[in-house]
């Protein structure tokens, strides 16, 4: 079986062919660095052990431009993204499976950092990717390398968070700064300059909600507010629960690089994708407690309530602006940024 020239190699049709070349590509790049216990089985589809409890599942498409951006790249952004969406429920993610659409023409040395990024990615989150399928489309019909991943995870019993469990009277948490992702994204891209560099917050959750869920199990909502960002999030969140929020500005981190960004190019940082944050809901009672765990962890430790759910049945969100009047914080309309997650 001929060796894969990774060095200065281009991925061919024949990679995706399901023959000699694909088993090349899949042993040489694909399993020599994601493989693992589940992966190493071999079969269409691999079998693990799971506790009794409730499951959940959720599945991502990972379409990023460019592929590689300051603070990660689509191989990190990829197992982020998924283990993100399932801890929304409380879960404890237990594996993640994971499929490549691969551009003829595409650098192999490029595809093989990708894939080490996600090892590495995986691997510092404990959450092994346990299957995975790669198919090659001709050049000028993709754009470099599209990847799909899906999570399986397990909740806790007496877990129950959901979308629509948000009360009046209850507190909203952002869990730090808002609008790096979707910032470092466009600077990458554009190549803009803003006087520093400002990095995407990609980044698993998932040790930051076990630590939350087991300090207070009764959280309502949990959500990662990623395309459409924090105003989009809060949004549906409101129509979820049938209910109406109040926020306040003062109290919604946003650094001033993006801050500068934004005013610079006309966007509100409301808007702008994350991938390394979380929303949480929960009872005034529970509030300061869930704070002082989330800013024990690194990824929580710049947490803070910016407002309130309250009766409305318009489901408004409204903010209260830093120079004392107050604005309805609507939901996305059209496309602030193409290609973001």
């Amino acid at each position: 079986m001929s060796k894969l020239n990774i060095k200065s190699g281009l991925v061919e049709m024949a990679h995706g062919s399901g023959g000699r070349v694909s088993a090349v590509l899949i042993e040489e790049l694909f399993v020599r660095h994601l493989g693992n216990e589940l992966l190493s089985q071999g079969n269409d589809a691999s079998a693990f052990e799971v506790p009794a409890g409730r499951m959940v599942i959720s599945t991502d498409a990972h379409v990023v431009s460019p592929l590689f951006f300051p603070g990660g790249d689509i191989g990190s952004l990829s197992v982020h993204g998924t283990i993100n969406d399932v801890v929304t429920s409380g879960a404890k993610p237990l594996c993640l499976s994971a499929s490549f659409i691969l551009e003829e023409g595409f650098p192999l040395a490029e595809l093989e950092k990708i894939v080490l990024s996600m090892a590495e990615a995986s691997s510092l989150a404990g959450v092994p990717i346990a299957t995975g399928d790669t198919k090659v489309v001709e050049r000028g019909k993709g754009d470099g390398v599209f990847i799909s991943t899906t999570g399986i995870g397990l909740v806790p019993a007496g877990i129950h968070i959901s979308g629509d469990r948000a009360e009046p009277g209850d507190a909203i948490i952002s869990s730090g700064y808002i609008g790096d992702h979707g910032i470092a994204i466009l600077s990458s891209r554009q190549g803009l300059e803003f006087g520093t560099q400002i990095q995407s917050d990609s980044a698993a959750l998932h040790e930051l909600v076990a630590d939350m869920v087991e300090a207070v199990p009764d959280i309502h909502c949990l959500r990662d507010p990623t395309r459409g960002g924090l105003a989009t999030t809060l949004n549906e969140l409101c129509k979820q629960s049938s209910v109406g929020m109040q926020i306040r500005e003062v109290d919604i981190a946003v650094r001033a690089e993006v801050r500068g960004a934004c005013e610079l190019l006309g966007l509100d940082p409301l808007y702008i994708a994350n991938e390394g944050k979380m929303v949480c809901i929960c009872s005034q009672k529970d509030a300061d407690k869930l704070i002082s765990v989330m800013q024990g962890h690194p990824l929580g430790r710049d947490a803070t309530i910016i407002g309130e759910v309250v009766v409305d049945e318009r489901q408004l969100v409204v903010m209260q602006t830093s120079f004392g009047g107050q604005r309805v914080v609507d939901w996305l309309a059209g496309e602030q940024l193409p290609r973001i997650c």
